[in-house]
């Protein structure tokens, strides 16, 4: 009950605060993004694979994800996900669904650590610096954008494009729903996160508590 009275206040402003992503601001994210770019990499944070598929969320990602990469606005991206609530590692998972639907695999890269969103940040920047790349973007929907905004502003002192999902230039590829073998993500005598760690563990992860920072 405690928690729920927690949610309920907190609520209003998780959802006003991330209106600083959406309207016109995200367009101008974009905009800028363009004129520097083209970006080295954009970061894009897993979801869960039901079954090993894609749902409407996870595909807008990826879907951004081609978008950004199709009009050369980066020329790289990290998929970022351990396996967390399901059996299917993110990361591998939604790479799987980019080469089916067209990016070059050589343009792709995965990050299997993360297992909470301030993870997909910090995991995926260290995989960035390993491979040289220097102008780094997230691109995942709003409200993501938004707390990882946040939590990049307190531990990194690196510039991100920040960049959400603009559902309008997606729309286009809304058709597209390749078949894909998720079969190589998959993790055998799998354990889902809320079976490993208790939940205010979880909600320490969530909020990068078990980060050890270089």
């Amino acid at each position: 009950m405690q928690r729920l009275k927690c949610l309920v206040f907190l609520l209003p402003a998780v959802i006003f605060s991330s209106c600083f992503f959406i309207g016109p601001s995200h367009i101008r994210r974009l905009r800028i993004a363009e004129v520097d770019g083209p970006l080295d990499v954009a970061i894009v944070p897993g979801l869960p694979f039901k079954d090993g598929h894609w749902d409407t969320l996870l595909k807008a990602r990826i879907l951004w994800s081609l978008y950004l990469y199709k009009h050369g606005i980066v020329k790289n991206i990290i998929y970022s996900g351990n396996a967390v609530y399901t059996p299917y590692t993110e990361g591998k998972s939604m790479a799987l669904y980019a080469y089916a639907l067209g990016l070059e695999s050589s343009h792709i890269f995965i990050d299997t650590l993360a297992e909470h969103s301030t993870e997909n940040l910090y995991y995926s920047y260290q995989l960035a610096k390993k491979l040289g790349f220097k102008k780094l973007a997230v691109a995942t929907d709003p409200f993501q954008c938004y707390m990882l905004y946040k939590f990049s502003k307190k531990h990194f002192n690196t510039r991100f494009y920040f960049l959400p999902v603009i559902y309008d230039s997606i729309a286009a590829y809304d058709y597209l729903d390749p078949v894909v073998d998720t079969k190589p993500a998959y993790i055998k005598d799998f354990v889902p996160l809320d079976q490993r760690m208790k939940y205010s563990e979880r909600f320490k992860g969530t909020m990068g508590k078990g980060i050890k920072y270089d």
